[in-house]
């Protein structure tokens, strides 16, 4: 049988993922402080509300309710011994609202970064984070994943150990690292070397691209900057982007998100238009935020490559590491832009002249 998710990345342009987890579980009673994947056996049915929320909103991929789902996440709440478990019923709960659905429906297993600091700077060994992340990845695929899909990573050495341990199971894998440090991961990854991560992979992923981040203006640069690294890598990988919805800002004492259905419906043009083909949202986003990008989308046929001004202008500002690379500072392996997007490069630039 084939599989799910790449059988429709196949058949269609664009695929929509989902919105938030964390931030909507808040909306719902989750408290500072808890984890969320005890909510998968404590309270199951909040986590299928969400999900069919989700679905009814227009989404093709959902991920499981299981970030925090490794051992290193669950101890810090004295559950790292219900590893199995809790990710088990994260996937079945997607599952079954997936094979009650009339479409289809993608289940997504989420991994999450493990949160410790890997040798010689830390204690965590290759060895250790990988059993970790195989315990997970393979409860996630018993309870019915289609695919594992690991985000918001920071350090190449953790994405590629989450890899190695997802990839074992068989399921495709997808990864995504969160671009949130003037244009790189707080660990200093740039989108470029994010794209070149994955061509050091035995099995080549299944799809590639950045989540959360500081904005959806910070995401569409990021995936601009990860198509001209391709480009000149000779490479065609699959393009995730999931945005946080607008920019987070305490109110009455609470973290509310200042993007509206309509920024994020502009954001996901505009990010089809930079190259990404698998297309969601990050924290803060609602499933209204979810319904508006489905509009946004259904028929869409892309345009050229945003102009940095026009990305600017409606999604908000960009930061300068951003900028410099999409001035150019793209090298991965010592080399220059190819020559396709040097004349691209030159075509906008003759168009602000004239």
């Amino acid at each position: 049988m084939s599989n799910l998710f790449t059988r429709l990345l196949k058949e269609r342009a664009y695929l929509l993922a989902d919105g938030a987890l964390g931030t909507n579980l808040f909306s719902m009673g989750l408290q500072t402080g808890d984890a969320p994947e005890l909510w998968n056996i404590d309270h199951p049915e909040r986590i299928a509300d969400l999900c069919q929320q989700f679905i009814d909103a227009g989404s093709d991929i959902l991920l499981t309710n299981s970030f925090g789902g490794t051992r290193y996440r669950l101890k810090l709440h004295n559950a790292e011994n219900r590893v199995t478990e809790l990710n088990h019923a994260a996937a079945q709960i997607v599952k079954q609202k997936a094979d009650a659905c009339e479409r289809d429906i993608v289940v997504a297993g989420s991994m999450g970064p493990t949160g410790e600091i890997f040798e010689p700077t830390g204690t965590l060994t290759y060895n250790d984070a990988y059993a970790a992340f195989k315990e997970q990845a393979e409860a996630l695929k018993e309870g019915g994943a289609d695919v594992l899909w690991i985000e918001t990573i920071s350090a190449s050495e953790e994405a590629k150990v989450a890899y190695d341990a997802a990839v074992s199971t068989g399921l495709p894998v997808v990864y995504t690292m969160s671009i949130d440090t003037n244009g790189r991961t707080m660990m200093g990854v740039t989108p470029a070397e994010l794209v070149q991560l994955g061509t050091q992979f035995e099995q080549p992923p299944s799809a590639c691209g950045t989540n959360c981040g500081i904005g959806a203006s910070e995401v569409v640069a990021a995936i601009m900057n990860m198509k001209i690294a391709a480009e000149q890598n000779q490479i065609d990988p699959v393009l995730v982007a999931k945005a946080n919805c607008g920019i987070p800002e305490y109110v009455d004492g609470k973290i509310v998100y200042s993007g509206t259905p309509e920024l994020m419906a502009q954001y996901a043009r505009l990010v089809a238009d930079a190259g990404a083909r698998i297309i969601g949202g990050c924290c803060g986003t609602t499933p209204s935020h979810i319904a508006a990008m489905r509009d946004a989308l259904d028929g869409y046929q892309p345009g050229p490559k945003p102009d940095l001004s026009i990305l600017e202008q409606t999604l908000g500002e960009v930061t300068s590491g951003a900028k410099a690379q999409l001035g150019g500072d793209l090298s991965v392996a010592g080399g220059s832009l190819s020559g396709a997007a040097r004349e691209r490069r030159s075509r906008r630039g003759a168009r602000r002249s004239s």
